[in-house]
């Protein structure tokens, strides 16, 4: 007998990042790979105490079943903390927690697409959300994407040409890879367009609270006068990912859809887990935590900044975010980005090749680095292995054309 797993396997690979992860477990490598946050900046005395505390207090409800919807005092405090920061208007009965954001993700992608249907993105995108969704066998149309996001005439183009877009991704918030964020007027017109079509989007916001300079920038949420943003966030990215606490916040008729989603999943996101975070802001000062990862993260990105600038050959570009964990590498054309990791790995230094973010290819000649986890020495001394990678790279491609 020949077992036959179902067709939506056929899509499906490991995750390139998880397989160089692998790799970059090795003590003597300077990793860029991985979006990690910097683990210095857990708060591990204080989450000792308050891990005691909950157990203490509420216990029996802390190890016990909890509601699919989650913890309501979480729930609270996540939509007043979206509504400060991000200009949204949003209850706690529009707040459903899950597994961190990887698994909004993967719901929304079982709440809203059938085989064949098209979802679009930017150019390139977050390759997890594109494995979340390739699950659900949809196509994949990638919108031309410039430094301020989508391009809204693209945009407009593609709505107007296919008649089954079922659903919108984007991260307008220091976007995972690029870095690049989108700014009020392209936020503006995309939700002009938007209303329009009348498109559920997804905004994936995990990184807009870390920002280095100038405000943050009013959530697509907070334009939403048609109720079709779902707005998915985490705690991973400004408190701690071993939590494992992220959320969904969109209106109702969409949070009972995937509550129902949930209750066939895992019934519910660890209590516990949303217990201790609750505590923490309660107990300590959870806005100067996010505050004094923003000042570690802007140095971390400064230095990897000025290391580029001094150090790449001119025809190598990248971009130059304004907060988040990830800047984006261009290299010539004639460069292989994943033949130059295997340069790079030699040398003890590891980034994510960029085909990866591009779910109908393309992208050879990029890469994706993180500055988040790695003190500012390592950041100094792999940037110069990188550039030395890249030079020899180049040296032996003009060698070989040569011979």
């Amino acid at each position: 007998m020949t077992v036959t797993f179902a067709r939506r396997m056929d899509g499906l690979k490991a995750s390139e990042i998880r397989e160089i992860l692998k790799l970059t477990q090795q003590k003597d490598m300077i990793s860029f790979a991985g979006g990690l946050p910097a683990p210095e900046s857990f708060p591990v005395e204080a989450m000792q105490k308050v891990a005691q505390k909950v157990l203490e207090q509420q216990g029996s409800q802390a190890l016990q079943y909890s509601t699919t919807e989650g913890y309501e005092p979480l729930r609270e405090k996540i939509a007043e903390r979206m509504n400060r920061k991000f200009a949204t208007n949003v209850q706690a009965n529009n707040v459903l927690i899950t597994c961190g954001s990887q698994q909004a993700l993967d719901f929304s992608g079982k709440l809203f697409l059938n085989e064949g249907d098209i979802v679009l993105c930017e150019s390139p995108t977050y390759l997890a959300a594109i494995s979340a969704l390739k699950a659900y066998q949809p196509r994949f149309i990638a919108i031309p994407t410039d430094a301020q996001g989508m391009v809204l005439a693209e945009l407009e183009k593609t709505l107007a040409s296919q008649k089954n877009v079922k659903l919108i991704y984007v991260i307008p918030d220091f976007q995972n890879p690029t870095g690049n964020s989108w700014p009020l007027e392209r936020r503006r017109g995309f939700m002009e367009i938007i209303n329009r079509y009348h498109i559920p989007v997804i905004e994936d916001n995990p990184y807009g609270e870390l920002r280095f300079e100038n405000k943050i920038i009013p959530a697509l949420k907070s334009m939403d006068t048609n109720g079709l943003v779902i707005f998915t966030s985490t705690f991973s990215k400004t408190f701690c990912p071993g939590l494992r606490i992220g959320w969904i916040a969109a209106e109702e008729k969409f949070i009972e859809k995937y509550v129902l989603i949930k209750q066939g999943a895992d019934l519910c996101t660890s209590i516990r887990s949303q217990m201790e975070i609750a505590t923490y802001m309660d107990d300590y000062d959870f806005e100067g935590n996010v505050e004094k990862l923003i000042q570690l993260y802007r140095v971390r990105r400064d230095v990897m900044i000025e290391m580029l600038e001094k150090n790449l050959p001119q025809n190598v570009t990248f971009t130059h975010p304004q907060g988040g964990l990830f800047l984006w590498v261009q290299l010539p054309e004639d460069i292989d980005a994943s033949e130059l990791l295997q340069d790079c790995l030699k040398k003890k230094v590891a980034f994510i090749p960029g085909e990866s973010f591009f779910p109908n290819g393309g992208g050879k000649n990029t890469f994706r680095l993180n500055y988040s986890n790695m003190a500012e020495l390592n950041i100094r001394e792999g940037i110069k292995r990188l550039v030395q990678a890249i030079i020899e790279y180049q040296t032996d491609s003009k060698k070989r054309v040569v011979g």
